[in-house]
């Protein structure tokens, strides 16, 4: 896809992979609508943020009126990256930090994307990305809530890539590891290094696969850093 002049939302944009996706896109020449709880320390001409819980039907529909609204033209692009983690062992994990995770992880997508795809199908062109993680391929020990919404956000991707593709839209859903953001802030077995991979690297990985042939999908990146604790020593 072309990205010049395109209009691109993207959630979760205060910083991180969001924030990082939001100026790769302004660079492409984009028009981009970040969708968030807060407003990143960004100035452009072609950014708009609106304000966004994605847990919530009724602020994701408020944003996405907005957006068209103020915006005037359907989405081409939707990068579903809300997210977040809480570990804890399973007995241990309360209600509450388990529904916020699914309500966050899992449902925001589902709210975004039912509003987006529509308006792709009836242009014919779309791309629709969802950033799941490692943990959404295999099982973490004190991180089943986390690990299960990852293991949704992939279904989900998987199955609406074989509803939507044959209207010229498509999904990719993309597996990081560690990544150098605020996720691990409240995670106290990890501390962020530069051993982990920088957002800006996601960001470039999300464009690849947006600026890719129309014919050419990319369903699946798995990406990781190369030396997660540094270079060894002979």
């Amino acid at each position: 896809m072309e990205l010049e002049g395109k209009l691109a939302v993207v959630t979760g944009v205060s910083k991180g992979i969001g924030l990082a996706t939001v100026e790769a896109l302004l660079n492409k020449g984009s028009i981009v609508a970040g969708w968030g709880r807060t407003a990143p320390d960004l100035k452009h001409e072609h950014f708009h943020f609106f304000e966004c819980d994605v847990r919530y039907n009724e602020s994701v529909q408020r944003a996405f009126d907005q957006t068209i609204s103020q915006l005037g033209t359907h989405v081409q692009v939707l990068v579903n990256n809300a997210g977040l983690g809480i570990a804890g062992l399973l007995e241990d994990m309360s209600l509450e930090d388990w529904h916020t995770m699914f309500e966050t992880n899992v449902n925001g997508i589902f709210y975004c994307t039912r509003l987006i795809v529509p308006g792709m199908k009836e242009l014919g062109e779309g791309h629709i990305i969802n950033i799941s993680s490692i943990a959404g391929t295999t099982g973490v020990e004190q991180m089943s809530g986390y690990c299960g919404t990852k293991h949704a956000v992939r279904g989900i991707s998987h199955s609406l890539y074989k509803e939507v593709r044959d209207y010229g839209v498509k999904v990719t859903c993309i597996y990081p590891g560690s990544v150098q953001t605020n996720f691990f802030d409240n995670i106290e077995s990890i501390t962020v290094s530069d051993n982990m991979m920088r957002p800006e690297d996601i960001a470039s990985t999300i464009l690849h696969a947006i600026e890719s042939h129309p014919n050419y999908h990319h369903v699946d990146i798995e990406v990781r850093p190369l030396m997660p604790k540094g270079r060894r020593q002979k």
